[in-house]
């Protein structure tokens, strides 16, 4: 094991030793890290904190620290992280809440830029990229393959759909719809499909006609979302079934 002399690895902590513990790092007496993860300089791991393989912390960042909730008392709640993911300068992950569920999750090869909060409670899914700044508030979801860019505040309670793209700058007060390009040039709004994130993805061009179909049902016919809905639900193939599960469930409404 690499450990540098100013690092503090308190009694209890699980350390393999393919592992890289930089200057000044912080490590709890509940944190259990996988293997061949490097903790670059000046990192946190507090809490019941379990983390999997390949994970790359770091200068500043803070894991599994305590939520930013008043009613929060000290309850034995838990963060959890994947495997493979690259955690930059300065993120700080809150770990769960007793009337949250108990448990903050960040699933694998994801990339959080520097400054990314995830608050307590939320949930974030596998490749997704949260650039910098961008912050979830508590119990906030993040599907997989989900794009949060710079400067995004999301509201509690929100759900960014699967393999959508929110523009620098915006603020997500309602869900995002999956496979959707949202941005606030001007106000709020989705404008179509992320066409570019969905071809790097390997989306075909016979899928990707399917979802512009949909969308333009959901965002520029002359119909409401209740009609819309049942048009996507009678279209065939996988990612019209997603879509129309995800308007199905959407407590906040969607922005379109």
């Amino acid at each position: 094991m690499s450990v540098h002399a100013s690092a503090v690895i308190a009694a209890g902590a699980v350390v393999p030793e393919s592992c890289t513990v930089g200057p000044y790092c912080t490590i709890g007496p509940e944190v259990v890290l996988g293997e061949a993860c490097v903790l670059v300089s000046h990192v946190v791991l507090e809490g019941r904190t379990r983390i999997g393989s390949g994970n790359t912390f770091y200068p500043f960042s803070s894991i599994g620290v305590a939520p930013q909730d008043l009613k929060y008392k000290g309850e034995p709640t838990e963060t959890e992280i994947g495997d493979n993911n690259t955690i930059r300068e300065c993120v700080t992950i809150s770990r769960g809440t007793a009337g949250g569920g108990g448990l903050t999750r960040l699933g694998s090869n994801n990339l959080l830029m520097t400054q990314v909060h995830i608050g307590h409670d939320s949930h974030v899914g596998n490749h997704c990229i949260l650039a910098n700044a961008a912050t979830l508030a508590g119990h906030v979801t993040i599907e997989d393959f989900a794009t949060v860019g710079a400067f995004c505040p999301v509201h509690q309670h929100c759900t960014v759909g699967q393999y959508a793209f929110i523009g620098g700058g915006t603020i997500v007060t309602q869900d995002v719809l999956p496979f959707s390009l949202t941005s606030a040039r001007r106000e709020n709004k989705a404008f179509g499909i992320n066409k570019v994130g969905l071809t790097r993805r390997g989306f075909s061009p016979e899928r990707l006609a399917s979802l512009q179909k949909a969308f333009r049902w959901l965002l520029t016919a002359k119909m409401n979302t209740s009609q819309a809905l049942e048009k996507i639900k009678a279209m065939e193939g996988e990612d019209a079934i997603i879509l129309a599960a995800f308007l199905e469930r959407s407590q906040r409404g969607v922005i379109k």
